[in-house]
């Protein structure tokens, strides 16, 4: 090559990478910043992207919305994210722990690795395990003890669809108990709790922030956390690994821009999460919530993405899950 010609190529490759180096910079210079949720409102993901997006509005100065897209288990919304311009104005805020599960067990539109960057966990809270008022039991012993009874007549609301990790949470607890239960697919926590109130579903593992306030309010018997130890804020709740050794589900949520997002904006945006779950309210927030934030970085984020794909085809394998 010429040096006139490598000059030439050297100079348009400069002019191209101007605009987004610019552009990066003068992040955000449009509205609106879209949360995408996959999941009906009033669920975990629903309640922590509202509280985020009114914090990122108020300090950017930019509207940060929330859209609902809910179906399959997270993965309608998650797919419209994956083929969204990797411009910094459309993420996912969801239960990641779905979209490791989500490959065994779906045959999916976009690629968990390829289509996504990770930009910040959230945080996690376990998963509750409650039962309908109207259910004869006030701990697990004693749930262990009716299902058995009564085979089959027990209804699990499977909260995020079928193939959700509170679903793989059902699906574990009855395997390693020996009961037997109906799963019945919800599109989203907040739908399942209205019929477990409504005593409509009988039981179910669901996310602390949409759960817990029903349980303080009476309308639900809550058994056992699904954290590897008693968690925090119920002391006086024991662990499903109690009785069942080495259990452990929970919801952690991570929030995910399009593969190609610009580095300096995933980190931009990585940093506003810290910020927010650090503010003094936001954390007596999360903290009455019962989810506990995360310090991943982006980079650990995704290595955490990567080591749990196949820890939960493991699951999968083992435990013998379909969607039949």
């Amino acid at each position: 090559m010429t040096f006139a010609r490598r000059t030439l190529c050297l100079s348009l490759g400069a002019v191209a990478l101007m605009p987004l180096a610019s552009w990066a910079q003068e992040w955000p210079a449009k509205q609106p910043i879209r949360i995408v949720v996959p999941f009906p409102a009033g669920g975990t993901s629903d309640v922590l992207a509202r509280l985020i997006s009114l914090k990122m509005t108020e300090k950017l100065g930019q509207n940060v919305v929330v859209e609902n897209r809910a179906g399959s288990a997270g993965n309608v919304g998650a797919d419209l994210v994956a083929k969204s311009p990797a411009d910094g104005y459309t993420f996912v805020l969801m239960d990641v722990g779905n979209l490791t599960i989500s490959p065994s067990l779906y045959k999916l539109p976009f690629d968990v690795i390829k289509d996504f960057v990770p930009v910040a966990m959230v945080g996690y809270s376990p998963h509750l395990l409650v039962v309908s008022t109207k259910v004869p039991a006030n701990n697990i012993a004693e749930l262990v003890k009716y299902a058995k009874a009564n085979p089959g007549k027990l209804n699990f609301a499977a909260a995020a669809g079928m193939g959700s990790a509170t679903h793989l949470a059902g699906v574990q607890f009855a395997r390693r108990n020996g009961i037997q239960w109906n799963y019945v697919p919800y599109k989203g926590g907040s739908q399942a709790m209205t019929d477990l109130v409504g005593g409509h579903m009988d039981v179910t593992f669901n996310g602390m922030v949409a759960t817990y306030p029903h349980v303080k309010a009476g309308k639900l018997k809550l058994l056992a956390v699904s954290s590897a130890k008693r968690f925090s804020e119920l002391p006086d709740t024991p662990a499903v690994s109690e009785t069942v050794p080495n259990f452990l589900t929970g919801s952690w949520q991570g929030l995910l821009a399009p593969a190609g997002t610009p580095t300096a904006i995933v980190n931009a945006v990585q940093a506003e999460v810290q910020r927010i779950t650090a503010l003094p309210d936001v954390k007596e927030k999360l903290q009455t919530l019962g989810l506990e934030p995360s310090k991943m970085t982006s980079a650990e984020f995704a290595a955490w993405i990567k080591a749990e794909l196949p820890e939960m085809a493991q699951v999968v394998r083992e435990e013998k899950i379909t969607l039949e």
